[in-house]
């Protein structure tokens, strides 16, 4: 059972850094956004890749 709750904890804690990744790149401003060379349709790949890896 330990095992089940440490699998369901980690997904939580993913999510969380996925949930709060793409909340910060939602909060660049469009200059920004232009000065990275990045565009607000790559935020989730970006938020995903950073929560899950890949």
């Amino acid at each position: 059972m330990g095992t089940r709750f440490d699998s369901l904890a980690q997904s939580y804690v993913r999510y969380r850094k996925y949930r709060d990744t793409l909340s910060e790149l939602n909060h660049l401003g469009d200059r920004e956004c232009a000065d990275l060379g990045l565009s607000r349709s790559d935020f989730r790949r970006i938020a995903r890749k950073a929560a899950y890896g890949g």
